[in-house]
């Protein structure tokens, strides 16, 4: 038996045996796959997304001081510069915001498509601020499926009531009174402080008595 284990018979085994081989060779290449993967999020990306964090500040304190071409020409390269970092798609999310200012919603769309966070607040409202735009260039039913859209995509007390109302009051302009309705209940069975705020019984009632 002990002969059977020894070193030679098992490179004799793996040279006679193809089947061995393949599977050693798949095997090896997956670990070093999997190896070289984790080795690139911990050394590459990691350190870059850190490094990218703190891009944006610079813009944001023109953006909070109305200095939206300032704040505009400052965030566009870092956009392109850190593009999939966590910086550059912060950076992409407020531009498309400095565009909505200006007015220039086609501008904005094009930027807020392009933004891929994780968090769940800015991620929702990416979508959003997409029903926002399409809304004010007049494009309705898909300003009404972005605010649904939205509102489902990370659900919490304060995005998804927010874009439940907005997608209700959409519903209302395309005389979808029945819709609106329901988006109109279930903001207040489910988030009753915001219903409150909005006093929605009145939104309930406006809807309600509409043929």
């Amino acid at each position: 038996m002990l002969e059977n284990i020894s070193d030679i018979n098992l490179k004799e085994q793996f040279k006679n045996n193809d089947k061995l081989k393949k599977t050693t060779y798949i095997v090896g290449g997956l670990v070093v796959l999997v190896l070289g993967f984790f080795l690139y999020k911990q050394f590459i990306v990691k350190p870059a997304n850190e490094k990218s964090k703190g891009v944006y500040y610079a813009a944001l304190n023109l953006a909070d001081k109305d200095s939206t071409d300032a704040a505009i020409e400052s965030l566009t390269p870092l956009v392109k510069n850190y593009d999939g970092k966590i910086g550059g798609e912060i950076s992409q999310f407020v531009l498309a915001r400095q565009y909505m200012a200006k007015r220039q919603f086609a501008k904005a769309l094009e930027e807020l498509e392009g933004v891929d966070v994780s968090d769940t607040y800015v991620s929702a409202m990416a979508i959003g601020l997409q029903g926002d735009c399409k809304s004010e260039l007049g494009n309705n039913d898909e300003a009404l499926d972005l605010y649904l859209e939205a509102a489902k995509s990370n659900e919490n007390e304060l995005t998804t009531p927010m874009y439940l109302f907005k997608a209700a009051l959409v519903a209302e302009n395309l005389k979808e009174f029945e819709k609106a309705s329901e988006l109109y209940i279930q903001i207040k069975e489910n988030y009753t402080e915001f219903a409150r705020q909005k006093t929605i019984e009145k939104y309930i009632a406006r809807t309600k008595n509409v043929k």
